[in-house]
């Protein structure tokens, strides 16, 4: 299967934050698993710019996945709210609740949403049999912190990028100052009519850097 990555991002590239979970100001999806919040205070930036057209194309990418693949608090999160099974015939839903899901994770022993296997032992070694193996596509939602390991570890064969219209100004951010170079070459991009675009990118190994010439 092919490991593809999934994330709401803003143009300085912040991923933290972008909704708030039950009106709360507590982590989110796309914070780092076990992150508290670290007086972090401009939840809910994501929504405003969303528009029926990026709502589409979540619902679809949704739709296209053979299996996902969580950090732990993240899988917590949407089993929590998609796993609750509150809203019928919505794509999202329908996918979370009848794919297979992977759980990133050393401390949870009892999931309780249905079709949920925990990934405890080597994480290499289990994420890439899951990539070796029959399907086509294994996406991450969210989980920043698993995605940098993944990237860290080159598992990841795509990234989608939803960036959205806004400088946050704080907040985690899903490239770290300083991390593993990757080589990327571009193959999808759109627009939608609030200004998000979309990228999709096929990653192509380290990058080439220019050389010193005579």
């Amino acid at each position: 299967m092919k490991l593809t990555t999934v994330t709401n991002i803003s143009v300085d590239g912040v991923t933290q934050g972008h909704r708030r979970i039950d009106g709360g100001t507590g982590p989110e999806p796309d914070a780092p698993d076990g992150d508290g919040g670290g007086g972090f205070d401009r939840f809910g930036w994501a929504p405003p710019l969303l528009d029926d057209e990026a709502s589409t194309f979540i619902g679809r990418t949704f739709q296209r996945a053979d299996a996902f693949l969580f950090g732990r608090r993240t899988y917590e999160i949407f089993a929590g709210s998609w796993g609750a099974g509150t809203d019928p015939g919505n794509p999202v839903a329908e996918a979370l609740n009848t794919r297979p899901k992977y759980v990133a994770s050393t401390t949870l022993t009892d999931p309780r949403w249905t079709n949920t296997t925990v990934l405890s032992g080597d994480l290499v070694d289990a994420i890439g049999a899951l990539r070796a193996g029959p399907g086509g596509e294994l996406q991450v939602w969210g989980s920043g912190t698993l995605i940098r390991w993944l990237l860290h570890h080159r598992l990841v064969d795509e990234i989608v990028l939803l960036t959205y219209p806004v400088v946050v100004g704080q907040g985690t951010r899903l490239f770290p100052s300083t991390g593993p170079d990757l080589g990327l070459r571009l193959v999808d991009a759109r627009s939608t009519p609030r200004g998000l675009t979309i990228q999709t990118y096929r990653t192509t190994g380290r990058p080439r850097y220019e050389t010193a010439t005579a």
